[in-house]
């Protein structure tokens, strides 16, 4: 496995900050908690009735979200670059909530080839087939991906948690048995998709408010699994398209939440630094 494995993999999953201009926010309804944008009813629905449509979809997507102290997970991991080349890899991570993110990427037969260990200040690369070992601020992930990237976001997506949900809502509609809500936030827009009845996120897309960036993102969720109490996707897709086209599946096999973990990261005397 090449040096670069591990950037294909933090690139491509930090990738989802996506795409083309957003639409002018519509009407500001203030409520107790938060303010939610509200905008034309549809047809069979009153603004009263909209209000609380959008409300308890919001609040369904909210109770779904993971909330854990640690997670451990193993995944198949499968890559595809713009010029159509694919990476396949098997990926171990440890997570302690809002502290750690450990990951181990191996290659064929087993073989070892990236392990690195993130914080909140810092990013630690283990190259172990180059006998390698970079140690950089946070700010490195932000810098190779041109995205404001920090851990308890990258978490939140390794997770399967909604990512850069904003609760302005300023557009909803059904579609058979599910739920579009659009939201405008801080950076981006997102078009999410949600089941009726469970309120579980179905798909993602997300679009930049910088008018320049061109990209599109787009994230899919399906085979749902529960661990104590936790539904968790265990089948996972992001593609962007720009110029051209990247995509990331992941396709876990195990995981577990709140388990005591380890997170085993040292330094063999006989790597070089960069």
């Amino acid at each position: 496995m090449s040096k670069s494995s591990l950037l294909l993999f933090i690139g491509i999953v930090s990738l989802l900050y996506s795409c083309r201009s957003a639409k002018k926010i519509q009407t500001v309804v203030v409520t107790k908690d938060t303010a939610i944008i509200i905008p034309e009813p549809l047809p069979d629905h009153s603004k009263e009735d909209t209000i609380a449509f959008i409300k308890g979809a919001f609040e369904g997507v909210q109770n779904n979200h993971i909330r854990f102290i640690t997670f451990a997970g193993k995944a198949d991991i499968d890559y595809e670059d713009s010029d159509g080349k694919t990476v396949n890899a098997n990926a171990h991570l440890r997570m302690y909530n809002d502290s750690v993110i450990w990951v181990l990427l191996t290659g064929p037969l087993g073989i070892e080839g990236v392990r690195a260990f993130i914080t909140k200040d810092s990013v630690k690369i283990l190259y172990k087939q180059d006998k390698i070992y970079t140690a950089r601020s946070i700010s490195f992930l932000q810098e190779i991906t041109a995205l404001p990237l920090d851990l308890p976001t990258l978490q939140n997506l390794l997770l399967g948690n909604p990512v850069f949900l904003d609760s302005n809502i300023i557009s909803y509609n059904r579609m058979g048995n599910d739920i579009i809500l659009q939201s405008y936030g801080t950076f981006f827009k997102n078009i999410l998709t949600i089941g009726e009845v469970d309120k579980k996120v179905i798909s993602s897309r997300l679009e930049d408010k910088d008018s320049a960036n061109k990209r599109t993102c787009y994230l899919t969720y399906a085979d749902y699994k529960n661990d104590n109490a936790i539904s968790f996707s265990t089948n996972r897709s992001i593609n962007v398209v720009d110029k051209k086209k990247l995509g990331l599946k992941m396709d876990f096999k195990q995981f577990e939440f709140n388990e005591k973990l380890s997170f085993p990261f040292s330094v063999p005397k006989n790597y070089s630094r960069n």
